[in-house]
Formats: C-alpha cells, sequence, structure tokens
C-alpha cells in the first residue's frame, strides 16, 4: 500500500496551493485520511483530517483557509490552501488509515505519503 502525495511548491504570501494524495494497493477500505506538516525545528502537527462520513476537522491556524476533501472511489484526498502565510511553510504529509483483508480477517493500518514542500514567502 503506497500514498503518493503530489502539488505544493512556493508562493508569496496570500498565495493558493493544492495539494494531493492517492492511495494505491491492496485494500478494502479507507477510514480517516488527513494532512499533517512539519516545520523546520517542529514536531509533526494534525492540520485537518476527514472521516469516511466526510466529517472534517481543521487546527484553529488554518481555519476558513484551507479545505480538506476526498473521493472514495478514487482513493483521494485533497487539501486546497488559500491565503497562505508564512507559517504555514512546512511539509506536509497525507495520512490515511488503510483496510486490508487477511485470511482471519480485516485489520487497519496506517499509512503515510512522502511528504510534499510547501513554502511561503513573504
Amino acid at each position: 500500500v503506497q500514498l503518493q502525495a503530489s502539488g505544493g511548491g512556493s508562493v508569496q504570501t496570500g498565495g493558493s496551493l493544492n495539494l494531493s494524495c492517492t492511495v494505491s494497493g491492496s485494500i478494502v477500505g479507507i477510514n480517516g485520511m488527513g494532512w499533517y506538516r512539519q516545520a523546520p525545528g517542529k514536531q509533526r502537527e494534525r492540520v485537518t483530517t476527514i472521516t469516511s462520513g466526510g466529517v472534517t476537522n481543521y487546527i484553529d491556524a488554518v481555519k476558513g483557509r484551507f479545505t480538506i476533501s476526498r473521493d472514495n472511489a478514487k482513493n483521494t484526498v485533497d487539501l486546497q490552501m488559500i491565503s497562505l502565510k508564512p507559517e504555514d511553510t512546512a511539509v506536509y504529509y497525507c495520512y490515511a488509515e488503510v483496510l486490508r483483508s487477511t485470511g482471519s480477517g480485516i485489520y487497519t493500518a496506517p499509512k503515510w505519503g512522502q511528504g510534499t514542500q510547501v513554502t511561503v514567502s513573504s
């Protein structure tokens, strides 16, 4: 199972970027998905999550500026970011709790994407 993230890049303050992440591999479903970020010298933090039913959650720092969405048929999760600020600069990681099947049942497994750089200059 792999998560492949795309998007990111460099913008000036106030700019916009879109991130996308696709889950591939042998899975039977996906529970929660989300985006995390890690700025230089800081711990990785949760930015936003979305349940399989579409319920979203955001940290206060990005509310009103970031929008998470998912396509359950395509196994993708997207992050639209507007009004970007220098403090949004970080490596962004997508996350998915995938469901996998074994001979004895179904189990969940957390999976991470490879990270994509977002840089916002003032």
